[in-house]
């Protein structure tokens, strides 16, 4: 049995012939019918209804869209598995750098240029988040482009070798740090407890004056501020030595990111210069503010780099 004149058969050819270039057309529904036809003729001959046949076999080949891309050859994704890693590779250092950048930055100019707080920091994670947009959008493009160019797809970084292959994290280096920071924690909170009495300018009385602003220990705010870059080396420490789990992760980042944040909020409220002292030193009026947008700025970049690392603490587990 032959098929040249069969509605389903026709619209099925029809329906894939749209979808491919015009001077492949003749060759592709030749070979297209013959196929078809053979295949009808195959299960008729096994007993089966020739209008089952034929549904059975239309049904096999799929939907013409697909097939016309397989004859096309026209990728059905937006970016295939031999560019694929190089493009995540790609977002992803581009994330790490060009995000954290734009936001340390807009925020600075934000803190410069004075304003509530809340705009401040609404700003730059506005900023952040189209920078992100910007970033996933512009790369998905190239890599679509690269996907369906006739140029050859190999990897932009070459063949893989196993040299490329990451060093395995030194737990020593890593105590190592562990120690660095509790050193630097028990020098930095002796100074900040000492420093009302660690001033190199004196009242009237003779008694020392804070370089601090007194509020912090009016409220006990200096003692929450040390309680938390306590718990937070704890959980660090707790993270080097306990078996590793998600909850013990996600507890340690927030622990890292607490000191930081209330840094913001002091330097932002101008509540870390005792102003009798600045009076008392003589410094240039805007001297107190640009050192309240270095803390800040500091601050920025240290949440930043506290969720980078726990993203990657995420991601190797």
């Amino acid at each position: 049995m032959t098929i040249t004149t069969n509605s389903l058969t026709d619209r099925y050819v029809e329906a894939t012939l749209r979808r491919v270039p015009s001077d492949k057309r003749p060759d592709i529904e030749k070979e297209l019918r013959a196929s078809i036809a053979d295949a009808v003729d195959d299960r008729v001959e096994a007993g089966t209804d020739p209008a089952e046949a034929e549904i059975a076999v239309l049904t096999e080949l799929g939907d013409p869209a697909r097939l016309a891309a397989g004859y096309a050859d026209t990728p059905l994704y937006l970016i295939g598995p031999e560019l694929f890693l190089d493009y995540t590779r790609l977002l992803r250092t581009l994330f790490v750098t060009i995000v954290p950048i734009v936001a340390a930055v807009v925020g600075l100019v934000q803190a410069v240029g004075g304003g509530p707080v809340g705009s401040m920091i609404g700003t730059t994670v506005g900023a952040a988040i189209t920078t992100t947009v910007h970033i996933f959008f512009w790369t998905t493009l190239g890599f679509a482009a690269i996907e369906r160019t006739q140029a050859t797809r190999s990897p932009l970084t070459g063949p893989w070798s196993p040299a490329q292959l990451p060093e395995p994290p030194s737990r020593r280096a890593r105590f190592g740090e562990l120690m660095a920071e509790t050193v630097a924690l028990v020098l930095c909170s002796s100074l900040l407890l000492l420093a009302p009495r660690l001033s190199p300018k004196s009242d009237p009385n003779g008694n020392p004056i804070n370089i601090l602003t007194p509020w912090l220990w009016e409220t006990g705010f200096v003692y929450v501020f040390i309680g938390l870059v306590v718990v937070s080396l704890g959980l660090s420490y707790a993270n080097h030595y306990a078996r590793w789990s998600a909850p013990l992760s996600v507890a340690a980042t927030l622990a890292d990111l607490a000191a930081p944040l209330a840094l913001i909020w002091l330097a932002a409220n101008e509540r870390v210069l005792n102003p009798a002292f600045i009076e008392a030193v003589g410094w240039a009026p805007g001297a107190p503010r640009w050192i309240h947008i270095g803390l800040i700025a500091v601050s920025v970049l240290t949440i930043l780099h506290t969720i980078a690392q726990g993203v990657g603490r995420v991601r190797r587990r």
